[in-house]
Parts: C-alpha cells; sequence; structure tokens
C-alpha cells in the first residue's frame, strides 16, 4: 500500500513510537474535502467572531491624498470625518500612494486588495513556498485557510492596510541574501523604511551581519525616497520631520487594547496616568540587546529566516506604537518554528493569535487577568524572541548499534608481516593491509572472529556527522466612522 505523504517540517513517523503527525487525505477528493471545510470554517468565524474594519485605514489614505491632489489640501490636515485620525506616515508614503488620486475609493479598495493578496503570496513563496510547493494545490489551500484565521492577517485585509506589502518588500532581501545574491540586497528595507520608519531596524541588522553593502544600499534608497518626498512636497516634510513625528496624539492612545508593544503594557499599568518614558527606554534597550546577541548567532549560523524574524519580532516590541494588524511580522518567526518541527509550539502560539483574545479586556485591562490576557499577543513576542530557535537544523544522526557480528573482523593474522630480506626466503601467504573502511582481505576476512591484534587500526565505520514606529495605527474603534 502507497504510504500517505507527510508535510515537510513534520515529525516523521518511526515504527514502535506513537504517531506525532496527523493523518492527511490520500485521495484528491479527501484533499478537496478538507480544503471545502476549512474553507466554510474559516468563512463562518470570519463572519461572527471578529470585528471588521471596513476598510478604515485605506479610507485614511484615501481622503488624505485626494485633500492634497484635488482640492489644494495639506497631507497632515486631513481628518477622517468625525474622528482624530489623519495621515502620519512619511511624507515618501503619501507620494507613493499618489495614483489612488486617479480612482474612485471602490476601485481603492478592490487595488488595495490585490496589493495585499499578491503581497502574502511572496511573503508565503519566500518563507514556506519550496516545502509548499511539493504538495501542489493542497498545500497552498491549506495555508491560505491558515492565513485567513489569522488575526493580524485579517486585520490587514479589512483595515486596507500596508504592512503586508512592508513584510514582502522586507523579506525580498531575504530572499536575495538566503540565495547567495546580497550584493543585491537592501533596496527592499530602504523602500519600507521610507514608507514607515519601523523597518529602518533591518538596517542595524545588516549592519549587525557586517553587510556593509547592503546596509548602504537600504540606507541610500530610503534616503534618496525621503530627498524626492522633500522636493515634491517641502512644507509637509518640514512638518512631518519637526512636528507630526513627535506628536503621539495623532498615532493613537498609548493604553489601547490593541496596541501590544512594551509601551502599551507599561501603558495600561499605569492607567489612568501616563506611562513611565525612563520605564519604557531601559525596557526597549534590554530588548535591542538580546535582539543583537541573538541575531548576530542567527547571521553567523547564516540563518537568515531567524535573524529576520527575530528583527520582526523586535521591531514589534520596541515601536511606541504596535497595532494588532501590526503583528504580520511574527510569520517570518513562524516559518522558523515550522521548519525546527517545532510544530507543538507553533500550533499553539498560532490558534492564540486566531482569538482575538485581547479584546476580552477592551474596557477594563486592571487586575492580573488584565495584565495577563490584554498583553497575550506582548508575551508571545517576546517569548519567540527570547527563545526562537537560531540556526540551520542538524540533519537526524542514525543510531549505530555496535554489535560484533555487525562488524567487519580484522584478519587472524599470528604475527606481523615481515619484508624478507634480499636473498632471504620470505613467508608464503598473502600480506595483508587495513583499509581505512575497515574492511579486510585474506582467508580470515567473514570468519565472524575478531582478532585481538589490530596492526591496521580499527576495522569500526566511523560515525556519520551531522550538518551541521512611528506609524500612525488606524483606530481599533468597533463601528469605524463612515467615510
Amino acid at each position: 500500500m502507497r504510504r500517505p505523504r507527510s508535510f515537510p517540517g513534520l515529525p516523521r513517523i518511526t515504527p514502535g513510537f506513537p504517531r506525532v503527525a496527523p493523518r492527511l487525505p490520500r485521495t484528491d477528493r479527501g484533499r478537496l474535502f478538507l480544503v471545502l471545510g476549512l474553507a466554510a470554517a474559516v468563512t463562518v468565524f470570519t463572519a461572527t467572531v471578529p470585528l471588521l474594519r471596513d476598510w478604515f485605514d485605506l479610507r485614511v489614505y484615501y481622503g488624505t491624498i485626494d485633500a492634497w491632489a484635488h482640492h489644494d489640501g495639506r497631507i497632515y490636515d486631513y481628518l477622517v470625518p468625525g474622528t482624530t485620525y489623519g495621515f502620519t506616515y512619511p511624507p515618501f508614503a503619501a507620494l507613493s500612494m499618489l495614483p489612488m488620486a486617479l480612482v474612485g475609493l471602490h476601485t481603492a479598495i478592490a487595488v488595495g486588495l490585490l496589493l495585499n493578496l499578491a503581497a502574502l503570496a511572496a511573503v508565503v513563496w519566500i518563507l514556506v513556498g519550496p516545502a509548499l510547493r511539493r504538495y501542489g494545490w493542497f498545500g497552498f489551500a491549506l495555508a491560505a485557510c491558515l492565513l485567513a484565521l489569522y488575526e493580524p492577517v485579517r486585520d490587514t485585509f479589512t483595515f486596507g492596510q500596508v504592512n503586508l506589502l512592508l513584510l514582502a518588500l522586507v523579506l525580498s532581501d531575504l530572499w536575495l541574501l538566503s540565495t547567495g545574491r546580497g550584493r543585491r540586497a537592501g533596496v527592499g528595507i530602504g523602500l519600507a523604511a521610507a514608507i514607515k520608519l519601523t523597518p529602518a531596524i533591518f538596517i542595524g541588522m545588516l549592519l549587525l551581519a557586517r553587510r556593509w553593502r547592503a546596509a548602504g544600499v537600504a540606507t541610500g534608497v530610503a534616503a534618496a525616497a525621503t530627498a524626492l518626498a522633500a522636493w515634491v512636497a517641502p512644507d509637509a516634510s518640514r512638518f512631518y520631520w519637526t512636528h507630526a513625528l513627535w506628536d503621539t496624539d495623532r498615532i493613537g492612545r498609548l493604553g489601547y487594547v490593541s496596541n501590544q508593544s512594551l509601551q502599551g503594557v507599561l501603558a495600561r499599568l499605569a492607567a489612568p496616568g501616563e506611562p513611565s518614558k525612563a520605564l519604557w527606554a531601559a525596557a526597549a534597550l534590554v530588548v535591542l540587546c538580546v535582539w543583537a546577541w541573538r541575531t548576530s548567532r542567527a547571521v553567523a549560523a547564516e540563518d537568515w529566516t531567524a535573524a529576520f524574524a527575530l528583527t520582526g519580532l523586535t521591531a514589534c516590541l520596541v515601536s511606541p506604537i504596535t497595532w494588532v494588524h501590526h503583528l504580520v511580522w511574527l510569520l517570518p518567526a513562524f516559518a522558523v518554528l515550522l521548519r525546527r518541527r517545532r510544530l507543538r509550539v507553533a500550533g499553539i502560539l498560532y490558534a492564540i493569535l486566531c482569538t482575538s483574545v485581547v479584546w476580552l479586556w477592551f474596557d477594563d485591562a486592571s487586575g492580573l487577568d488584565g495584565f495577563v490576557g490584554s498583553n497575550a499577543y506582548t508575551w508571545i513576542t517576546l517569548g519567540l524572541l527570547l527563545w526562537l530557535p537560531v540556526g540551520q537544523p542538524r540533519a537526524g544522526r542514525p543510531t549505530l548499534i555496535r554489535r560484533a557480528r555487525a562488524t567487519i573482523p580484522a584478519p587472524r593474522q599470528a604475527a606481523p608481516a615481515i619484508a624478507a630480506a634480499a636473498g632471504q626466503p620470505g613467508p608464503s601467504g598473502p600480506s595483508v593491509a587495513g583499509s581505512a573502511t575497515g574492511r579486510a582481505a585474506g582467508p580470515a576476512a567473514g570468519t565472524g572472529r575478531v582478532s585481538r591484534s589490530d596492526p591496521t587500526g580499527s576495522t569500526r565505520p566511523d560515525a556519520l556527522k551531522p550538518q551541521s514606529s512611528s506609524e500612525r495605527a488606524s483606530s481599533y474603534t468597533a463601528n469605524p466612522p463612515p467615510a
């Protein structure tokens, strides 16, 4: 009978041990039914459990660009009607969104959906594409269902956010570095850093890895994009870098439960007061030191996926505000867990991040339960930073059973062979020499007896060696105001 294949990264099922991998359907019909069942569950869950965001962020982008391009407005003056929320990205982000001025809102929403789908496909391909490709449509369909349940991905789509696009840009440099094309790396990180400030930490990762060229390219691209925006919109650039960047009220309330950064934890602890900036700076410094240490280990082992994953985790922790939809930066960490076969850990963390559990403390995050539950996503991010496996996975090492009958014996020999002197008769019989692999020649070979003398070294084979933002987050209002 043909054995069903298991997904790469799943532990191999060994006879005599309990089954640790789920049994997957063997036929295309069974796989189709499984995918349809998962798709139905995703649809029901999405329609009943989470709050949909009504494209709130994309409405901010669209209103800003429309006011700037068609009504002689200023980029940072626009506010969504009925709210205090406006555009808070650097000016280059507005410049890159200018094509929205050519279309209507509904067309912009449709284009945003397509761009996010393309970005998500690129992210999946870079992180786990080769593994999924082995299973064709079935593997990619399972991945699509799982990602649709992941709350940060859901929110990125329903807010019309740009996080997946930025993640795809950054991971393009991961692909270049991990495939030996490092001389071309840096452009994606530079563009992402010019659109938002948070991805600039990846330039620090390149410096830790001593990839000076890539770091220089990223810095140059970010600087050139920022200079272009300053040339196109000098007043907006001056206002952003001198005022809007430092005005945290434009971003949102620090203690809001969606803020899953270190500063969000401190703000909820201090509520209704203000969190200590000194305490936040100290916590951020400790996190950066841990990041530098662990990332250095990852790049030393040429584990670029882990290095990028650790950097994304750190960006989420040290950023003043990390809304839930920013946690798409955790996806590389999940790819590392799957590659290292930490399936149980990955499954538990993934399940928590699908539940929207932090919203249970939307109104009141006080008490021990509020401290633990309202910051659940922060604890996950911090735990991954501390314990994410780093380094290339080692190949499985076979167990050697040292039995006498399994060892090829050395030839039995009464005395060492002595070369005959010139003119003297030598002993008759074959001469014996041990080989590097422990094989023996001569009449005693294969007799099953082990010689007490071993003039040629050990006859046992050697054991196999192992192979070795300041960014604006949209308001997570339960009922976003209409545009």
